[in-house]
């Protein structure tokens, strides 16, 4: 193969990470390692100003520093990763070594301030920019039963069903959060922003990309989404790529 068509088939591949000039909002299931390496790929050709991570919180977001990056061990026991329920730390690390030089951003909500939602609302545990985001405003009719019916079965149809609704309304408010955090990030750096988060947050129709566009309308969006073993993935993507299935025990053997 000639060095000419090394090139070119080198920029053609990087060509879907610099996409976005503001934002690429790289979707993932969570414990899939190929997905967490497409997303490396990707931050690393973008070289994004910073990274928003749905897996962190903002005080966890400022412990991150390039030389904390170095250290792996040492950075997954200062962000307390083995107690925080999300997969594998090295899965992850390699997306924060993709940019170390990146600002990054947590956006995750607390879980006091999730079950706060079921009693208070998702407008309420936001705060005052509530009504810009739409967390003031029911959802259609036709959206809400949709979403509290994969709320069931993502929850292997175990949940009560008078639960559904405070589910639906804390998925709003981590969507809002991740988008508040995009926001406050292209502010403070200029961007180009990437965005670390699962495939449902990443949706265009309902997802972070929505309310980007109530408050952020000017801003150039890049989504991707991944999927697994080719299945289609719902929720509308500018570009869609698969992998191989993760290796998992059934989600649901608890339940039976």
């Amino acid at each position: 193969m000639s060095l000419r068509l090394i090139l070119a088939l080198g920029l053609a591949l990087a060509a879907p990470a610099a996409a976005a000039q503001d934002v690429a909002i790289l979707g993932e299931v969570h414990d899939n390692p190929a997905h967490h390496e497409e997303q490396a790929r990707r931050v690393a050709a973008l070289a994004p100003a910073a990274l928003v991570f749905e897996m962190l919180t903002p005080e966890q977001a400022a412990q991150v520093t390039p030389a904390l990056i170095a250290e792996p061990e040492a950075m997954a026991e200062a962000l307390g990763w083995a107690t925080s329920g999300w997969p594998d730390f090295a899965m992850y690390h390699p997306i924060f070594a993709a940019a170390p030089g990146a600002a990054v951003y947590g956006a995750q909500v607390p879980r006091d301030a999730a079950r706060a939602v079921f009693d208070t609302g998702a407008a309420e545990a936001f705060g005052p920019e509530a009504a810009a985001y739409g967390l003031t405003e029911p959802l259609p009719d036709a959206q809400q039963a949709a979403r509290e019916a994969m709320q069931m079965a993502a929850h292997c149809d175990a949940l009560p069903e008078d639960m559904l609704p405070g589910m639906v309304a804390v998925q709003r408010l981590r969507d809002a959060v991740l988008a508040r955090a995009v926001v406050q990030a292209m502010e403070q750096t200029g961007g180009p922003v990437a965005v670390i988060t699962g495939n449902g947050h990443a949706r265009r129709d309902w997802g972070v990309p929505a309310y980007l566009g109530r408050v952020a309308p000017d801003l150039d969006i890049h989504v991707l989404g991944q999927t697994e073993d080719g299945a289609p993935l719902a929720g509308g993507f500018d570009e869609v790529v698969s992998a191989p299935a993760a290796e998992r025990p059934d989600p649901c053997a608890a339940f039976r």
